[in-house]
C-alpha cells in the first residue's frame, strides 16, 4: 500500500467557497475508479508564505492524505490540472510510504544490534533534589 501527502496554496483572493468546491473536485478526481482513497484532508486556512509568489505574501493552504492499495493512482492527472490552474500557487505531492518503512526498520534494527535505546523521561527517583543522605 503506498500513501501520499498531496499540498497546495491556493490565491489568498479566492473565496473559502471556490476553495471548497475546488478541493471536492480534486477529491473526486483522486478517488475516480476506485484506485485511491483520501484518508484525511486538513484546511489550514490563509498563512503567510515563506516567500513572495506573484507578490502574493499569503495563501489559502490545503492538504490531503492519500492511500492507494495496489500502488496505481491518478495524482498525475490531478498535478496535471493543478499545474493550468491559476488559482493554485503552488503544490507538491510526497510518497509518504517509504519514509514510514525506513523508519520502522531503524526502530527495529536498533534494539536487536545493541544499539541505544529510547530513552526514557526522568522519573521522581532520577532526579536528584540536592540532599545529602
Amino acid at each position: 500500500m503506498r500513501t501520499y501527502e498531496l499540498m497546495f496554496v491556493v490565491d489568498p483572493r479566492v473565496s473559502d467557497e471556490e476553495v471548497v468546491t475546488m478541493t471536492q473536485d480534486y477529491k473526486t478526481m483522486i478517488t475516480a475508479g476506485n484506485t485511491a482513497e483520501i484518508t484525511g484532508e486538513e484546511n489550514w486556512g490563509r498563512r503567510k508564505l515563506a516567500y513572495p509568489i506573484d507578490k502574493l505574501n499569503e495563501g489559502k493552504y490545503v492538504l490531503f492524505f492519500i492511500q492507494s492499495p495496489n500502488g496505481k493512482n491518478n495524482l498525475h492527472e490531478v498535478e496535471h490540472r493543478m499545474r493550468q490552474n491559476d488559482k493554485i500557487l503552488r503544490f507538491l505531492t510526497v510518497r509518504t510510504d517509504e519514509d514510514l518503512k525506513r523508519a520502522a526498520r531503524r526502530n527495529a534494527a536498533a534494539p536487536a544490534a545493541g544499539g541505544p535505546a529510547i530513552a526514557e523521561e526522568p522519573g521522581d527517583d532520577d532526579i536528584d533534589s540536592g540532599e545529602e543522605i
